[in-house]
């Protein structure tokens, strides 16, 4: 089974950047999309083989996720129960036979850090709503948790330490969720691959390959086996990220 997941920093942006040829030509099982900026009618999607799934920001023009799959879930939920971030359409969940899968589109701390204490806040709920999940089977997170885990997560990690993706909070928080009984996928393959999933818009950032690892497959302690292949698809264009993708050892249907 394949899963994608990509911040496209607004759909109907990325809709005018091919991004209907890219998801045809990518064929995921699991298509996982952060920040839609849109709600309910502003867009129509013609991909026949999907169930799609929006969960959209009550702020217009903000933040949203959605996901697109070929498998009809047993469930879907919006939201983790908790209204200072269900208002903002930051996560869903489906429910597959063998895994759940989560899309998170996580927090930013925004510049000086004014808004980590909303973002620390997010990821005990999102952590705590995890190891609940888990319990039951495994676990597959995917999204933009927009932290930089390790130094070698960024080209430039010295001078964006305390910076807004880089700062101590914010990668403790990982490592906390990655002890409570999780795996970065793609490090847990790669562990000393350099490859990052997203570039400022700025200082031809992208040309130069100055950029970041903030995409992520998070997979629970249970469902290692079910982990085959990751990798960052960092040649697909359209939008300051590029999509991730995960391959399961789960046929898809």
């Amino acid at each position: 089974m394949k899963l994608i997941s990509w911040n496209v920093n607004g759909l109907r942006a990325v809709v005018k950047k091919d991004f209907v040829e890219t998801f045809k030509e990518l064929d995921a099982d699991i298509f996982s999309i952060q920040e839609t900026k849109m709600q309910a009618g502003q867009l129509d999607l013609d991909l026949p083989s999907y169930h799609q799934y929006f969960f959209y920001a009550k702020k217009k023009g903000y933040s949203g996720t959605a996901i697109f799959s070929k498998q009809e879930p047993i469930n879907v939920k919006n939201g983790l129960g908790v209204e200072e971030f269900d208002d903002e359409g930051r996560t869903i969940t489906l429910e597959f036979p063998d895994f759940y899968l989560i899309n998170s589109y996580t927090p930013n701390s925004q510049p000086k850090l004014k808004r980590v204490d909303y973002r620390m806040r997010y990821d005990d709920a999102l952590r705590s709503y995890m190891i609940k999940l888990s319990a039951d089977k495994p676990i597959v997170l995917c999204g933009d948790l927009n932290v930089a885990h390790e130094e070698i997560d960024l080209k430039n990690p010295q001078s964006n330490h305390k910076n807004p993706g880089f700062s101590d909070q914010e990668r403790n928080k990982f490592s906390e969720l990655l002890d409570s009984g999780f795996i970065d996928s793609f490090r847990s393959l790669h562990p000393d691959e350099i490859k990052y999933s997203w570039w400022s818009y700025r200082f031809n950032a992208r040309k130069n390959n100055a950029g970041w690892r903030i995409d992520y497959f998070v997979v629970s302690n249970n469902g290692k086996s079910l982990i085959k292949n990751a990798d960052i698809l960092n040649n697909i264009f359209g939008s300051d990220h590029c999509p991730i993708e995960l391959d399961l050892n789960i046929k898809g249907e």
